[in-house]
């Protein structure tokens, strides 16, 4: 048995890794970004270990998250699900910070920075991160005109950049990044064509299998394509750096 913490699993696809996962007799550790949604989390879940609250366009509260996580007692698996999408203007966090780029791409990060080392993490991407570009200079969207769907883009690009930097400088952990596809959950909207029962399942097995390979893009229980800038170590240092500057977060491993 498995002790797994799955962030954003208040509903849609984490939700459902969820269930699945203690259906299959895991530990599993829900998140929610407040306590209303942790209240109703545990109603359709009451047999998950937990859940923490905290809403990850706060790095103050993401932070928090990170120490409420530790102080449960160790993961052996962390899956960074919770993710918003792309229909929304141009928002700034309490932090000033561009909503999508701070839940999507720089919350995971903290987490991963400040969470005691796992066996294992998965990363929530999609195939939109193909068309993202690496903005390292623009991240909060400040100089470039405003796009919904490429910042989304860029930040799913940064999921995976994360989890292949993860699988290069830890190499006792299994760290791989997964495209549940277009599915109709409300993020995905109701005219999503992928098959909705199929979504969580790569993220599941990426969490239970006996063993996996690290540093893979999966789709569908599949290695996949990928981004090219996924795998270069200067793009994925400079991406670290970013985040550390921005948070005050150093990533271990990393000088």
């Amino acid at each position: 048995m498995a002790r797994i913490l799955i962030t954003g699993s208040a509903d849609g696809l984490g939700q459902q890794a969820a269930a699945e996962l203690i259906n299959q007799g895991h530990a599993v550790v829900l998140h929610a970004r407040n306590e209303a949604r942790a209240a109703d989390a545990l109603a359709a879940l009451p047999k998950a270990e937990a859940i923490l609250t905290g809403d990850l366009s706060s790095i103050a509260e993401t932070r928090d998250l990170a120490e409420q996580a530790n102080a449960s007692g160790r993961f052996d698996v962390v899956i960074h699900n919770a993710a918003v999408g792309y229909q929304e203007p141009r928002i700034e966090t309490v932090d000033g910070l561009e909503h999508v780029f701070a839940i999507n791409a720089l919350a995971p990060y903290v987490l991963t920075a400040l969470i005691d080392r796992p066996d294992r993490l998965v990363y929530l991407s999609s195939g939109m991160h193909e068309g993202g570009d690496v903005a390292l200079d623009d991240l909060q969207w400040v100089r470039r005109r405003w796009r919904g769907a490429q910042a989304y883009s860029d930040s799913k690009l940064y999921d995976v950049i994360l989890a292949f930097t993860v699988a290069r400088l830890w190499p006792g952990v299994l760290s791989n990044a997964v495209d549940p596809g277009w599915v109709p959950t409300k993020m995905g909207g109701r005219g999503a064509p992928g098959d909705l029962s199929q979504a969580h399942l790569t993220q599941v097995w990426l969490a239970t299998a006996p063993s996996t390979p690290s540093g893979e893009y999966y789709y569908h229980l599949r290695t996949h394509r990928t981004h090219p800038a996924a795998s270069d170590p200067e793009l994925q240092a400079a991406f670290l750096d970013a985040c550390s500057s921005l948070t005050g977060v150093a990533f271990p491993g990393h000088s």
